[in-house]
């Protein structure tokens, strides 16, 4: 993997890596050349430019799109019915491949709870930031864990582009500062998990609250709380074993329910 795809996949960038897997006569770029296509179909590297070119890129994004490879022949000269006007002679054969980005777990807060959730969403392969204003606190986490240092979580829960493969966890110290990061969460769309901790009488009052501030109930539907799976879990590791699983079954449309009696299936 090239440093272009470290940074891609860093940044979760869907992109599709498109290889010429073969070729016959007279062709631009040999087999085995490369280039990266971004879902907005910007490209890096080329594989012959022109008409060609831009096909392959049309075809990268929708197979992005899809979440499907593809593997095509494009004839490069004149005579066939799929012609696009080239005259290099040959034909050549593109093998697209979309690149699947990992889940993404954004935490507000960064306390007790919170530095377990993202350990082990982060060893469970998820792309793990925390957001908090205690810079000392952001310092203690895994490497593998982005930090926000923040004195509002509201500016980057309003500014953030939410994806359907995006969890916002809300687990931060007290309550007024979980409930105005609610009160931004559910303002905003394309989120596929939106959780807060807390127990039912602090979530009654958070709900109540926003209620009366002209949030909805349909708004409020959206959101897990409080968050988690019932496994009895009290200890921090637990509520991070309770909190993980629900946001991998709700952003993979899983049932989480137990996997014994399901052979049939």
């Amino acid at each position: 993997m090239n440093s272009e795809q470290v940074a891609a996949r860093e940044a979760r960038k869907p992109f599709a890596v498109v290889t010429i897997a073969a070729t016959t006569g007279s062709v631009p770029r040999a087999a085995g050349s490369k280039m990266f296509v971004y879902s907005d179909g910007r490209s890096s590297g080329t594989i012959g430019g022109g008409k060609f070119e831009s096909l392959v890129i049309a075809e990268a994004v929708a197979a992005m799109r899809e979440k499907k490879p593809l593997l095509k022949t494009y004839p490069l000269h004149e005579g066939e019915t799929d012609s696009f006007g080239a005259i290099c002679g040959g034909e050549v054969t593109v093998f697209i491949e979309p690149q699947r980005t990992s889940e993404a777990l954004y935490l507000i807060g960064a306390g007790h709870c919170s530095h377990a959730i993202a350990k082990l969403a982060a060893e469970c392969g998820l792309f793990v930031t925390v957001v908090d204003d205690r810079d000392e606190l952001l310092t203690d986490l895994p490497p593998a864990v982005g930090r926000i240092s923040d004195s509002s979580p509201l500016n980057f829960i309003a500014s953030h582009d939410w994806q359907i493969d995006e969890a916002l966890v809300i687990v931060s110290r007290n309550h007024e500062i979980d409930r105005e990061a609610l009160r931004a969460a559910v303002a905003q769309t394309g989120a596929g998990y939106i959780g807060m901790i807390g127990s039912r009488r602090k979530v009654r009052m958070v709900f109540d609250a926003l209620r009366g501030s002209g949030v909805s109930d349909e708004q409020l539907s959206r959101v897990y709380a409080p968050l988690g799976l019932d496994i009895g879990a009290d200890s921090p590791a637990e509520i991070a074993i309770s909190t993980v699983a629900e946001v991998l079954a709700v952003l993979r449309g899983r049932t989480a329910r137990h996997m014994c009696g399901r052979n049939d299936e």
